[in-house]
């Protein structure tokens, strides 16, 4: 496999690492970007740009990223508390009064960010094009009764995270939130990245499809335990029903779906974009601008969910929208926080080293918070001298 790009001194076992990817984990087409204090220290990109296609992935080809989106609806939501516009203390009715139906009058704007709203499910699935909505999924999702009561405990919001955090950009700042995320995060730091793809960027989107993942990666076991195939395997679990919010599953590759703007799940970025952005939360970057406060970027960061996930069914860790270093998404150190999305992308920032990190991929495996070829990725950069 020709590897192409660049790393700087140091970096070479990323390098390595990555092309062992093609050789060993069954990685088809992939990008991984690093930047340290800001500087881009490792820029790769190798295989083809379809999963199943021959055309070779370029510098600039961009992949649907899953549930790594959900970071950078954090990032606005954050944002938005920086400018003194949101409260994370007030309760999701204050500025979105039909949220507060079924019981959900008592919600925080941080129980949202940190999984605790209580609305992982809709009892209505929704069907791909009423997802692609910003209308129909916000008045679903006001409207759910909550499973538990919010605040009291965490789960993952796989699907209903879109409406939540594209709802509550909506009614404060008047603006669809992929147009917020152009403006406010994408623009300032130079990233390509977007929620809600426009049409004249469509042709750098490569094709995705499932791969089959590996029996093993290295020390990462890829297979799940026995209550976590059970869950995925109960169609009335809250596991399923999660991810079942909407129903069918969407085409990732229509370019109706990527033009869409779903933050939990549907934003498109290059592995570069992904790194910039991260960069860009916890410093200065080349040719952009510093996005988070260091204040900020604490709140980012501090745990506010741990423990047994209702719904992913294993321990999780989530700060306000990002998760957070552990067992079940390992990052790169104990202060890193980012998100990965299901079966393949990462991106994450870690303070401590000034490492900011993005992987993209073509082929979605069956993990869900720890796939095996990002995971290589980042045993890789421990190995940089000054990193870990």
């Amino acid at each position: 496999m020709n590897v192409h790009g660049t790393v700087a001194e140091g970096f070479e076992p990323v390098r390595e690492a990555f092309a062992a990817n093609f050789a060993r984990l069954g990685e088809r087409g992939a990008a991984v970007a690093v930047y340290r204090d800001g500087h881009r220290v490792v820029d790769l990109w190798a295989g083809t740009r379809d999963l199943d296609g021959t055309a070779p992935w370029e510098r600039g080809t961009a992949q649907v990223v899953r549930s790594a989106t959900k970071g950078i609806a954090a990032t606005a939501l954050l944002l938005l508390h920086q400018r003194g516009l949101l409260d994370l203390d007030a309760p999701v009715g204050a500025y979105w009064p039909e949220f507060k139906a079924a019981g959900k009058e008592r919600a925080l704007v941080r129980d949202l960010l940190a999984h605790r709203a209580g609305v992982p499910v809709l009892d209505r699935p929704l069907t791909p094009e009423e997802a692609a909505d910003p209308d129909l999924g916000a008045a679903a999702v006001a409207a759910q009764a909550p499973v538990w009561e919010p605040g009291t405990d965490h789960g993952y919001h796989a699907q209903t995270y879109s409406w939540l955090t594209g709802e509550l950009v909506r009614r404060i700042t008047g603006r669809p939130v992929g147009e917020f995320v152009a403006a406010e995060t994408a623009a300032p730091t130079g990233a390509d990245i977007w929620l809600g793809l426009p049409d004249s960027e469509q042709s750098r989107a490569g094709r995705v499809g499932p791969v089959a993942a590996p029996e093993t990666a290295g020390a990462l076991k890829v297979r799940p335990k026995r209550a976590v195939a059970d869950a995925y395997a109960d169609p009335e679990s809250l596991t399923r029903r999660a991810f079942a919010a909407i129903t069918p599953a969407p085409d990732e590759n229509a370019p109706a779906y990527r033009r869409a703007a779903l933050p939990a799940s549907n934003g498109v970025a290059t592995a570069d974009g992904l790194a910039r952005v991260y960069a860009s939360l916890i410093g200065e970057v080349d040719g952009g601008t510093r996005l988070f406060t260091p204040q900020t970027m604490e709140l980012a960061r501090a745990e506010a969910s741990a423990g047994p996930d209702r719904v992913l069914v294993v321990g999780t860790r989530f700060g306000l929208g990002f998760m957070l270093h552990g067992p079940a998404s390992p990052l790169l150190a104990p202060g890193s926080f980012g998100h990965p999305g299901r079966g393949g992308a990462l991106a994450f920032a870690d303070p401590g080293s000034g490492i900011a990190f993005g992987y993209v991929t073509n082929g979605f495996s069956g993990t869900v918070t720890a796939d095996p070829r990002a995971q290589s990725l980042v045993r890789a950069l421990r190995e940089v001298p000054g990193v870990s």
